[in-house]
């Protein structure tokens, strides 16, 4: 006799993660030399070897590289021989973890490598960015994304939700961190105005680098890793292309991704948000509803470290980290990538009871 009943979904977590220093300029090295020690290093937390590995998905961006399907040669520092399962995004690799999650919950593999990197010094970043704004109406104005991040942040000053004087302690208390891995640490001048409001202490700091993940699924997350970090869920929502449809002091996108993953059912006791500008962490912190109690980017965020295409998987790797270390138990990550916080996806990862 069968049943119709369907199967219990796998237990999928980050059993291990890793990152380069993200660094202002790597014109020493090519991509592949920049990602390969993160790689080796990723992989030899779990002790596994590259042809374990069931499934790869990178995260990067054409765009920052200046060629088509730059990511191909990334794989040479993967190594594509013997052929391996491998997929890849155009996006932050926040994405590509969340399409091998997928593959793991279909049971195609059993293990997963996620990663993503990113090299901005070699153009004009602020400029790049333009490439993601609508084609027709707003791209061929060239407002970069420091302007566009200005208008939200005056938008919430107006509302009288934000002053510069919080946004001040925001980029403060992000680099006040102790995270060896981060490009500005202690403290930072507010310095002038880069667009008004904006200062340059609210503002991210161009730089290289790259983050990875191992994914596992069920009693082989345990095998490799002793506390492994549990993916309870996992959404991506994305807001109106269009700019002047959208209320810029409010983010329906992440609380509704946040929803979705579960992350209003239980309190968090860590967030790691990808906000890039002081003013984006007044907004995800209305959306997702933290609390003072919550300790919001102990790793220093996207405002010591903003890797482009690598920074949303590091929030992600970052959450899990904590969890591995036993300093979290139920942690919230949190990527964007657009103007505006456009597009975002919301993770809750728990580790086991202690």
């Amino acid at each position: 006799m069968t049943s119709d009943a369907a199967p219990e979904p796998r237990d999928i977590a980050v059993v291990a993660f890793a990152q380069s220093d993200t660094l202002r300029s790597t014109a020493e090295v090519s991509e592949v030399e920049m990602l390969m020690p993160v790689l080796h290093d990723v992989i030899a937390q779990t002790g596994l070897k590259t042809a374990d590995i069931g499934f790869t998905c990178s995260g990067s961006c054409d765009y920052l590289a200046g060629r088509a399907f730059s990511f191909t040669l990334a794989l040479d520092g993967v190594g594509a021989w013997p052929p391996i399962s491998e997929s890849h995004v155009e996006m932050d690799g926040a994405w590509a973890l969340y399409e091998a999650w997928t593959k793991l919950l279909s049971g195609d593999a059993d293990t997963a490598l996620v990663y993503a990197y990113g090299k901005s010094s070699p153009g004009s970043l602020r400029d790049v960015l333009t490439r993601q704004l609508d084609p027709y109406y707003v791209a061929p104005l060239w407002p970069d994304s420091v302007a566009l991040a200005a208008l939200q942040a005056q938008a919430l000053i107006d509302a009288g939700d934000a002053d510069e004087p919080e946004l001040a302690a925001i980029g403060a208390r992000s680099r006040a961190t102790d995270n060896p891995r981060a490009q500005l640490k202690g403290p930072v001048p507010q310095g002038d105005y880069l667009v008004r409001p904006l200062r340059t202490g609210d503002c991210p700091p161009i730089g290289d680098g790259a983050a990875a993940v191992v994914l596992a699924a069920g009693e082989r997350a345990r095998e490799l890793c002793e506390r492994p970090a549990w993916i309870r869920g996992i959404d991506h929502r994305i807001e109106a292309h269009s700019l002047g449809v959208r209320d810029l002091t409010d983010s329906p996108s992440t609380r509704l991704a946040a929803e979705r993953a579960g992350a209003f059912e239980r309190p968090v006791d860590t967030a790691e948000l990808h906000a890039p500008f002081t003013s984006q962490e007044v907004v995800l912190r209305k959306a997702l509803r933290l609390g003072d109690d919550v300790s919001v980017n102990p790793s220093g965020g996207a405002l010591a470290a903003n890797p482009m295409m690598a920074a949303g998987l590091a929030r992600i790797g970052e959450a899990a980290a904590r969890i591995h270390r036993g300093e979290s138990d139920r942690a919230l990550a949190h990527a964007t990538s657009g103007p505006c916080l456009q597009q975002n996806l919301v993770a809750v990862l728990e580790g086991d009871p202690r």
